[in-house]
């Protein structure tokens, strides 16, 4: 379990200063014991507020988080376990409120246990409130950053948590939809943590509480920073030079081990990128597809690119979910492309494989922000072309594109071993022959 730390002790963390929001006001009607008239309620309350020193279950307000002013939402734990209740949901609605008329991204410091049972349905439908001012505030194109504190769980974990546009998390968290009270006897508790929640796509990223600030600052910086200018391609950092000479030739260069792939790209590319993990579909492909927000020459540039891998569901479901942000943020996109196709096993058709490359297709072609790619590698049928820029697509010299590997072309079509390198001529897949078809826009050098 990590630290506990009280809602104004993690602003403290988080932000230089902080203006607090003027507190709601008390809801016309409201009893002592509450809506339901539960007996002791309000003493219950009286005294987490006596031992907390807040009012309610959060605290709202404006701080700048390393230079970037962002509208702050700490839950108090210690107030009623930090549950949702009718009052909890004014605060919420009154901060997303103003957080949009000023134009500031909503960060959410969640501590929860739930929604509160003192107040019944009045307050488990606040989360329905909760959902349509992060919906709003999606709209008007403001990023929301959650980090999870200990615990997170129930309907503050299942909106303000896992409804974010990233999600961090201190290690040790308990996080998940059930709290450590109603979970099946036989849970097992590991599964309820941000370690777990990391590996099945629904956390982007662990963060230690002395890092909070600057990894919370980084990523404040890089979303709050759209540009409508497409992304320039990056320089070839192969060292082949010059046109393949042949289909055989291409293949070779694109297969070669030495070659340079996608982290050794974004690494030359980026100043400084963070990555967002996961497809918040219960999938992670974090050696197949790395994702993020990243600095090149001072602009913000969202990035989606395979590693040379066999791309799995989980990697074109998270290349869809980071390409959807970055239009939602107005943030120019770069992919590189580099993978011998699409998974194909039995696990990966069960994981909806082709839904997954059928969503990524759409919405490469329905984004308003520019997207510019690379091939820096294999392109590899459909696996590949889902991850590249209708128009705007560019190459390597040691790359090549192609509707099927030259392999399995020439077994389709019956033929012999010893056909492979000319059924690779006439697959014509040199990057040449891409930009001749005008299938690309060019070949880029080092």
């Amino acid at each position: 379990m990590t630290q506990r730390l009280t809602a104004r002790q993690v602003i403290s963390l988080v932000a230089e200063d902080f203006t607090e929001l003027p507190p709601v006001g008390v809801p016309p009607g409201d009893r002592p014991d509450g809506p339901l008239d539960w007996r002791g309620y309000g003493d219950a309350r009286a005294l987490a507020a006596a031992r907390t020193g807040e009012r309610e279950s959060v605290v709202c307000g404006t701080g700048s988080v390393e230079g970037t002013r962002a509208m702050l939402i700490a839950f108090e734990f210690g107030y009623l376990g930090g549950s949702l209740g009718v009052r909890t949901g004014d605060r919420l609605e009154a901060a997303y409120t103003h957080a949009r008329a000023h134009r500031l991204p909503v960060v959410p410091l969640v501590a929860t246990g739930g929604s509160r049972m003192q107040e019944g349905m009045l307050a488990l439908t606040q989360l329905q409130r909760v959902a349509r001012q992060s919906a709003l505030t999606r709209e008007a194109g403001l990023a929301q950053i959650a980090v999870l504190r200990d615990p997170t769980t129930g309907g503050g974990w299942a909106t303000l948590g896992a409804g974010a546009d990233v999600t961090l998390a201190l290690p040790g968290a308990q996080v998940g939809f059930a709290g450590s009270r109603v979970r099946p006897p036989d849970a097992d508790p590991s599964a309820y943590t941000a370690e777990a929640q990391l590996a099945s796509g629904a956390v982007d990223a662990l963060v230690r509480p002395g890092r909070l600030r600057h990894e919370l600052g980084r990523w404040l910086r890089l979303l709050t920073a759209p540009s409508g200018e497409a992304a320039p391609p990056p320089r070839a950092l192969g060292g082949a030079t010059g046109a393949p000479v042949s289909g055989r030739d291409a293949v070779r260069r694109a297969r070669a081990p030495e070659r340079p792939r996608a982290a050794r790209y974004l690494d030359a590319y980026f100043t400084h990128r963070v990555a967002l993990t996961g497809d918040r579909c219960g999938g992670a492909d974090p050696e197949g597809m790395l994702c993020g927000f990243g600095e090149h020459e001072g602009r913000t540039v969202a990035y989606a690119a395979q590693t040379g891998t066999a791309t799995r569901p989980a990697g074109y479901r998270t290349a869809a979910r980071l390409i959807r942000l970055a239009d939602r943020l107005g943030i120019p996109v770069l992919t590189l492309v580099d993978t011998p196709g699409a998974a194909n096993d039995a696990e990966a058709e069960r994981a909806g494989v082709g839904a997954a490359i059928a969503d990524l297709f759409t919405v490469l072609a329905s984004v308003r922000t520019p997207v510019t790619t690379l091939l820096i590698g294999e392109g590899g049928s459909g696996g590949a072309l889902a991850l590249a820029a209708p128009g705007n697509t560019w190459a390597t010299p040691d790359s090549y594109f192609s509707v099927i590997a030259p392999e399995l072309a020439a077994a389709i079509l019956k033929r012999g071993p010893d056909e492979v390198d000319a059924t690779a001529d006439q697959l014509r897949l040199r990057p040449q022959d891409l930009v001749e078809a005008g299938l690309i826009r060019g070949v880029v050098e080092g």
